[in-house]
């Protein structure tokens, strides 16, 4: 029961209206019994600075950080862990005891969960995308000691960058979306993992779209696991058409899920957190909006 002494942690970005992670969060604090809720905080770009410092001053717990903040709140957080600054993007805020806010990233932990059980040491894999959540996937393969990462992207310039912050850690290779080399590294990769928009649940997406288009993955093995970021639909034009291939297909439901368990953990110092109750209450949630979850 919310009383006069209940605290919050936000969700803090723009738009926050579609965010699951309310629903999860909240699942997990009713369960550990703590007097605590989550709520979501849209906010607008010349407000960022306002409303954490605000936050400061009530009785605010911690944040998470989605679109587009997650670069944008490096000036506003006087500690920042090793793996934030690395992947330059923060998702998790807590307020240390000098009132101030300390950072972290729980993407790389979330995204390796599903794939704790599979030996990838010295396997081969492809990244399809170079935005943010392909800088929290590489560091992820990185971590599992695989051999070579493909990187295989729209944008040269982003591409580029994403090569070049990287390099030293691992063998990597960049690709334009449109380049020959892609359909035999595609037959031999061991995993690939989406990380472009594509195939997401919107009202305008054409049905069956897979990311680069069909004939990109003309030469897709059945050894292959394909990890899609994307939990919505489930499963995705992508992982339909490679179980047909008899790949193992990986949605994104439980690196969303093992990333809200780690910053929950954070915000708790240590807190051991259920990953089935967040995970049963998203499947629940999902399933009454949508019957064919």
């Amino acid at each position: 029961m919310i009383t006069s002494k209940t605290s919050f942690i936000a969700l803090i970005g723009n738009p926050v209206n579609h965010s699951l992670s309310p629903i999860m969060q909240n699942a997990a604090l009713e369960y550990l019994g703590l007097d605590l809720i989550y709520i979501a905080i849209p906010c607008k770009d010349e407000d960022l600075k306002l409303v954490l410092n605000s936050l400061k001053k009530i009785n605010c717990k911690g944040l998470n950080i989605t679109i587009p903040y997650k670069e944008k709140v490096f000036d506003l957080c006087s500690e920042i862990s090793p793996i934030a600054k690395k992947l330059k993007a923060i998702n998790t805020l807590k307020l240390n005891s000098e009132q101030k806010w300390s950072a972290t990233n729980t993407d790389v932990e979330g995204f390796i969960y599903p794939l704790k059980t599979v030996n990838l040491t010295k396997k081969q894999s492809m990244v399809l995308g170079s935005g943010g959540a392909a800088r929290s996937v590489i560091q992820g393969l990185i971590n599992l000691n695989l051999s070579t990462i493909t990187v295989v992207s729209r944008n040269k310039s982003s591409l580029d960058a994403i090569i070049k912050n990287f390099g030293n850690q691992i063998e990597i290779h960049g690709l334009l979306n449109n380049d020959n080399q892609t359909q035999n590294l595609i037959e031999e990769a061991d995993l690939i993992v989406n990380t472009t928009p594509i195939g997401m649940k919107t009202i305008t997406n054409e049905a069956n779209v897979l990311p680069y288009g069909e004939t990109f993955w003309r030469s897709l093995s059945s050894k292959t696991i394909v990890y899609d970021l994307i939990y919505n639909p489930a499963p995705t034009p992508l992982l339909k058409f490679s179980a047909k291939k008899g790949c193992i297909t990986i949605d994104g439901l439980q690196m969303l899920v093992a990333q809200g368990v780690k910053s929950l953990s954070f915000w708790t110092n240590g807190l051991e957190v259920p990953f089935h109750i967040m995970n049963d209450a998203l499947k629940k949630y999902l399933k009454k909006i949508d019957p064919n979850f």
